[in-house]
């Protein structure tokens, strides 16, 4: 296998790992806000998931394409309990997604991987707005 390529699926494994990350993520925080939050937060971090499930399962196939083994390992994600943390951590995790696709999108351009590039360009978009609303809830000043 090419240098290039092989560099390129072990990104993407990074990727896939920090999706399944994103999963646990949202399904631990949806399932342990508390307090006047709950109501609100509940569904939108449930609602992130599908999302997150969706981008794992098309890079998974990606990779499995590209002569590669998809990892099943999630990258480690960070408990914790206050809301504003939760929405501070979920940010910088859509911030550092959105960097390594863009690092990705490079990569596969290089590449000529045409699909692989809108491909990752609607997930940057999708990941772009997770983090711009999270990023809207934390200028809430009643967030403790």
């Amino acid at each position: 296998m090419e240098e290039r390529m092989r560099q390129l699926i072990e990104g993407l494994n990074t990727d896939l790992a920090g999706e399944y990350s994103a999963v646990i993520q949202y399904t631990y925080y949806a399932s342990t806000v508390t307090g006047l939050e709950y109501q609100i937060l509940k569904p939108f971090f449930e609602g992130e998931i599908p999302d997150e499930q969706g981008h794992a399962l098309y890079l998974s196939e990606k990779i499995k394409n590209l002569g590669g083994e998809p990892t099943t390992k999630p990258a480690e994600v960070k408990h914790v309990s206050n809301v504003t943390e939760m929405l501070k951590e979920a940010s910088k995790a859509e911030k550092e997604t959105i960097q390594r696709y863009e690092e990705r999108k490079k990569q596969a351009e290089e590449l000529g991987l045409t699909e692989l590039v809108v491909k990752l360009e609607d997930m940057i978009a999708d990941e772009t707005n997770h983090m711009e609303e999270m990023e809207r809830l934390l200028k809430d000043p009643r967030l403790s």
